[in-house]
């Protein structure tokens, strides 16, 4: 029988997923001696990351986000893309009273109404459809200004997918005679969410001041940028003009603003800029807006001064808190990249730290132009030696991210995926040393895949989205070795029939502590299932 452990450390491995040896798998690119010889001596299995199995409509892929909300929580969570869009097909979305309230104080004072975020099929921050239910409502309520600040994917879409959102938009447009797109800007520049405020500064310059780069059309805008080899993610803030060079229309005294992006962490610096009474984060100083009515979509961070019409269900009972609970240190640390993702995604949507939880946010380099493409090994070996040292220090719990699959996979550049991957085999050796010595239960899992797939296995193209891959689970501790070696590592994984989902990983984790999971857990643990490889 099992001994309960007294220390475990799980380690999120961000868009790290599963598959075949091929030309677009950054994993098997070269030898991963780590990981593969944590997969050949130890019990592992695969996770299902995408569609219904985390809470998401059926066919849409996993995220950071909805990946750590369900390791964390023990259960499916519901999430608000498939939340919204069943408000919006049974009608509660068009009587929302937040919405309903922005349109009111735009025919009240006479302005604008502005419609913020990004245009993008991918379903991972905003959906298409839900931009199309908010231009209906203020067309169904009499709304005439109506201006949409576009921003382009080419991140969660292919580099080049602006030019079919902008042809779906027109449509919608056209259809229900409101709307019009008074600025353009890349998610590089509107969606940063690494501190990094000059990028965002421009995009607020462009919305309120008018200031950037001009164009008299949005079709206009992405033909001149991807002549220029500039494609939908880095595509500079643009304000669109009328024949005379002037803005169609600018964020203004007394205007509303809807911004309708669901995801909270890319959208949160942009929002903090508009709303925040004490905000001093950018080089210029700007007229503070009189008289607007800010809206979000869902809960951006709480206290935020804004009207949220979908407000966050916060997830009871979830690992961290059952953690706490025991009275037991636990410590949380990630770059701060992934740094929301340790903390309030894995927590439910609980911002504060529970009692006795330490969180670490180490610096992510930065990496403009090419963003991680010249530093694949990010911030990974600082964590890994943090980490060390708190298993030396005993503490219970430890939860970790790396972000080097995700961040590097989204270049697309398949050298630095390569060398992002042994960055990351080298940490995973060095974490497993130190828990392995101590007694420790080690635990490796992901949130969805990304590196093992960055060309398209249909097209043959670049692939800098997430993929539909399972992720694996490893469970290394004393009494869990394999008695039957494996000889495959990560190839073994790929021919494997995933045998849960991510939202197992909560009540595993409980079972490999000996504690039972509470009823809110309605996920089940593998531990069973892993313990049959043992035999």
């Amino acid at each position: 029988m099992l001994t309960p452990f007294k220390q475990i450390v799980v380690l999120v491995l961000d868009g790290f997923g599963v598959a075949t040896a091929s030309e677009g798998n950054a994993v098997t690119a070269q030898p991963t001696r780590n990981l593969n010889y944590l997969i050949n001596n130890f019990p592992s299995a695969t996770l299902q990351a995408s569609g219904p199995s985390v809470g998401l409509p059926w066919g849409e892929r996993g995220n950071s986000e909805v990946g750590h909300l369900n390791l964390g929580a023990g259960r499916i969570v519901s999430q608000d893309l498939p939340r919204i869009s069943k408000a919006i097909a049974n009608g509660e979305f068009f009587q929302n009273s937040v919405l309903l309230d922005a349109l009111q104080h735009a025919k009240k004072n006479k302005s604008r109404l502005h419609l913020a975020g990004l245009v993008s099929n991918g379903g991972v921050h905003s959906s298409e459809e839900h931009l199309y239910a908010l231009l209906a409502q203020a067309a169904d309520n009499g709304v005439k200004d109506v201006f949409i600040h576009m921003f382009t994917d080419g991140r969660d879409t292919p580099p080049k997918a602006a030019v079919e959102s902008l042809d779906r938009l027109s449509k919608k447009i056209l259809q229900l005679g409101a709307g019009k797109v008074a600025s353009m800007a890349g998610r590089f520049y509107a969606m940063d969410r690494g501190l990094h405020w000059e990028v965002t500064e421009k995009t607020y310059a462009a919305m309120v001041l008018g200031e950037g780069e001009k164009s008299q059309s949005a079709r206009e805008v992405i033909g001149q940028n991807y002549d220029k080899q500039v494609f939908d993610e880095t595509i500079p803030p643009t304000v669109i003009t009328d024949r005379e060079g002037r803005p169609l229309a600018l964020v203004r005294d007394g205007d509303a603003v809807i911004f309708f992006n669901f995801r909270p962490d890319r959208a949160l610096q942009l929002a903090r800029a508009f709303v925040d009474p004490k905000f001093d984060k950018f080089s210029n100083r700007y007229p503070v807006l009189q008289n607007m009515y800010y809206a979000t979509m869902t809960a951006y961070e709480k206290n935020l001064p804004v009207n949220v019409a979908f407000p966050q269900i916060v997830i009871k009972e979830g690992l961290s808190e059952i953690v706490s609970m025991q009275g037991w240190k636990q410590y949380h640390i990630a770059e701060s990249e992934k740094y929301a993702h340790v903390t309030s995604f894995f927590n439910g949507g609980q911002e504060e730290p529970w009692p006795l939880e330490e969180r670490e946010i180490i610096t992510s380099p930065v990496s403009y132009e090419q963003r991680y493409a010249n530093v694949p090994e990010m911030s990974a070996p600082k964590i890994a030696q943090t980490i060390v040292q708190k298993i030396k220090d005993g503490i219970p719990f430890i939860l970790a991210n790396f972000a080097n699959a995700d961040m590097v996979g989204h270049t697309g550049i398949k050298d630095a995926c390569v060398k992002a991957v042994k960055a990351v085999d080298e940490c995973i050796g060095i974490i497993a040393e130190a828990a392995l010595a101590a007694g420790a239960c080690f635990i490796i899992t992901a949130d969805h895949g990304n590196i093992e797939e960055i060309i398209n296995p249909r097209s043959g193209m670049i692939d800098k989205e997430h993929s539909m891959n399972p992720v694996p689970l490893i469970v290394a501790g004393k009494g869990l070795n394999l008695k039957k070696i494996r000889g495959h590592g990560y190839l073994e994984l790929a021919s494997l029939v995933p045998d849960g989902v991510l939202s197992d990983l909560a009540p595993t984790v409980l079972d490999l502590y000996g504690i039972p999971k509470p009823a809110a857990m309605t996920a089940v643990s593998l531990l069973p299932t892993l313990l049959k490889q043992s035999e």
